[in-house]
């Protein structure tokens, strides 16, 4: 026995400290494994009674990056003065680091732990065996950075040259060291058609819908597993975001896209991975370095819409539509403080809408810059749009029963090769089934089952593609005189309640880059310059709210309190001044206090609700007395049906109690009544004008 142990060491536990680096190597180098475990042989000939293997960290790095539950252990048990040696290959089994090897050296030395390796026994209370237990442990951590650095330096020369075989998205294979396209056609076709429907959706979400909807696999390859079987699953969200954020379908090889980051959590630095770097960052980016199912200028694009249609990501960006009513949300951008304006709906049903912009909230005191109506705004540039595309729209219309045709025929391709693919998994399951031994049921009736699986699902496909249930984008569009005499009407097709917003939201943001809006206070309208996609400029001036504004009048404030006052309320008094657009002296709106000052100041009678007379009564008291709404008893008033007085203009109604108990009065009350208007068809629905696939439907208005 060495004479650094004694029978002290001996009485304590013994640890085995058993670490590699990755899974790979835990999977792999079983040699390396049996060394280490076999330290518990050499501990009990060395006169250990009681000994443990700690091998908790298998495939955790020593870095110091990682956490280790095992090392910490170790450190626990020698600090409860339980260890009476440490075991291990070698010092990098322990540590990869100076501050993790130091400090466990410095505890062992403190409470008397011998530490004990393949090529002796050390005593760290001792100098010498101290300044070797050192000098390991640097060369340890010295070994570590050089075999990074040889790896790191080697990877990315044989990167540079494009040669490093990476893991390929689905679609992508390596043969024979070069980058090809899958020889799968189904697969091809499908990749195909996610980018051909994200250039007419150009939204990855929609993108999703039409998948889903039209009930088409996407291929899937399991990353883990290098060169695995492509599977075909129904598609989501962040694979098809996968497949147009890839730059490998443009054709171009990349190399250190991501990157690992150092964080000190609790004194503890923690490394993660995964961390997406901005493309002038990439270690390698070649282009054209093979096949792909896009060019570069596309990959471009589609990057670029991929970038609007992130809300959330910028505030002074030009966004795309999500939805709406609203034609030019994400492109009106404010002239004063540079920002995009945004929408606000309004109504029972949102019809309404307004583009306001709320400016800097921080570091300004105004409450916004500037706000302008959406319907108005709407309406002329949609004119100007209209005059932009209309010499092209016979193009279009052609353009577009050829896509349609074409969509058509790639959608069948797809279902095509769908049913052959199914075909051969029927065979397989078939020779499958006839291999087996038809004694052994057990497994013979699985295998029957499987085939019987395959056949159904051939079936289905085959009826499916033969006069299955009909699907909307699979239907038989308009002809091409159809779509020729929509062209020939463009103006009637943007304004019928079937075309969608959404796709004039995306006519608008193709055609247009953003539109600069300010607000004229001297003059009272509304500046838009629209900056079109090819670089040309257009000026819109449109009059600011010239639907609803109340005419102004000759009668002056005092007057108006005068006339009303003693007969309503103040509050019923302030609300004919502001709707008068009356201002106080300092130029403020009128309010129930300011009236009421008004009143005492030329001594003007106050309201007394019990010398109201009871043959009068206003608006919504007389709603109330027929059973019928507001708007009611006003068409009566504007048909002269009810007679009706006003003090001054815009003021509250007085409503004799006789004339609404009138005969002709509640006759039209009661026509009025249970009267269910129809949501009518425009003059575009009945003349059969509007975008293929849409379907008008009268719906009644409860």
């Amino acid at each position: 026995m060495n004479s650094k142990i004694t029978q002290d060491h001996l009485q304590r536990r013994a640890i085995i400290y058993v670490r590699q680096s990755t899974s790979s190597q835990v999977i792999s180098n079983l040699e390396s494994q049996r060394r280490q475990y076999a330290l518990k042989h050499s501990a009990g000939a060395l006169g250990f009674r009681n000994v443990e293997i700690i091998d908790e960290d298998l495939g955790r790095s020593g870095s110091g990056t990682v956490e280790r539950p095992g090392f910490q252990r170790l450190v626990g048990a020698v600090c409860a003065e339980e260890v009476g040696a440490i075991f291990c290959t070698e010092a990098s089994r322990l540590a990869r680091n100076g501050r993790d090897w130091h400090l466990l050296i410095d505890l062992c030395a403190l409470l008397g732990t011998l530490v004990i390796d393949l090529d002796g026994v050390y005593d760290p209370k001792l100098v010498n065996d101290r300044l070797l237990l050192g000098i390991k442990g640097t060369m340890s951590e010295f070994e570590l950075h050089l075999l990074r650095q040889r790896s790191r330096e080697a990877l990315d020369a044989k990167a540079k040259r494009g040669e490093l075989e990476i893991a390929l998205p689905v679609g992508f294979c390596w043969a024979d060291g070069q980058v090809d396209l899958d020889p799968d056609r189904r697969v091809q076709e499908v990749i195909r058609l996610v980018f051909q429907k994200f250039q007419e959706f150009r939204s990855v979400r929609q993108n999703l819908l039409w998948f889903l909807d039209e009930a088409l696999l996407l291929p899937v390859r399991n990353r883990a597993l290098y060169g695995s079987e492509v599977q075909w699953r129904l598609p989501v969200y962040h694979r098809l975001h996968s497949i147009l954020t890839s730059p490998v379908y443009a054709g171009a090889y990349s190399y250190g896209r991501t990157e690992s980051r150092t964080q000190v959590i609790d004194g503890t630095p923690r490394k993660t991975e995964g961390h997406r770097k901005s493309r002038d960052r990439w270690s390698v980016l070649i282009r054209d370095h093979h096949p792909g199912y896009l060019s570069w200028d596309q990959y471009e694009e589609n990057q670029r819409i991929l970038a609007d249609n992130a809300h959330v990501k910028k505030d002074s960006g030009r966004k795309s539509g999500r939805g709406g009513k609203a034609l030019l949300v994400g492109l009106l951008r404010c002239r004063r403080c540079g920002r995009m304006l945004r929408v606000r709906y309004s109504g029972t049903d949102g019809e309404q809408h307004r583009y306001t912009c709320k400016g800097d909230e921080l570091r300004s005191d105004r409450a916004f810059c500037l706000a302008l109506g959406g319907i108005r705004t709407d309406r002329a540039v949609g004119l100007e749009i209209l005059k932009a595309v209309e010499p092209h729209a016979i193009e279009a219309a052609i353009a577009a029963a050829e896509r349609g045709t074409e969509e058509r025929a790639q959608l069948r391709r797809a279902r095509t090769l769908e049913i052959e693919q199914a075909r051969y998994q029927t065979t397989l399951a078939e020779r499958r089934y006839e291999r087996c031994d038809p004694d052994n049921r057990l497994v013979a009736d699985e295998l029957e089952a499987r085939w019987n699986a395959a056949l159904e699902r051939v079936t289905e496909l085959e009826q499916a593609l033969a006069g299955g249930p009909p699907v909307s984008s699979t239907a038989e569009g308009p002809d091409r005189e159809s779509l020729l005499a929509l062209a020939a009407n463009l103006p009637a097709v943007w304004n019928a309640p079937s075309t969608e917003s959404s796709m004039k939201q995306r006519i608008a943001a193709i055609l247009i880059q953003e539109v600069v809006v300010d607000v004229d206070e001297e003059a009272d309208e509304s500046a838009l310059v629209i900056h079109w996609s090819g670089g040309r400029h257009s000026d819109l001036r449109l009059p600011r709210r010239s639907t609803g504004r109340q005419p102004r009048t000759d009668l002056e404030a005092v007057e108006v309190v005068q006339r009303m006052a003693g007969r309503w309320p103040d509050k019923e008094i302030a609300s004919t001044l502001n709707r008068l657009q009356l201002k106080t002296e300092s130029q403020k709106h009128w309010t129930q206090v300011r009236v009421r000052a008004l009143c005492d100041r030329h001594g003007f009678a106050g309201f007394d609700p019990s010398a109201q007379r009871g043959t009068e009564v206003n608006l919504i008291t007389a709603a109330t007395h027929l059973g019928v709404g507001p708007w009611v008893i006003r068409k009566l008033i504007r048909l002269n049906i009810l007679k009706a007085d006003q003090v001054v203009p815009y003021g509250p109604w007085e409503i004799r109690l006789a004339d609404l108990d009138s005969n002709a009065v509640r006759e039209a009350a009661e026509r009025t009544r249970d009267r269910r208007p129809l949501r009518k068809l425009s003059a575009s629905h009945a003349n059969g004008t509007g975008l293929p696939g849409f379907h008008h439907e009268v719906h009644n208005v409860e």
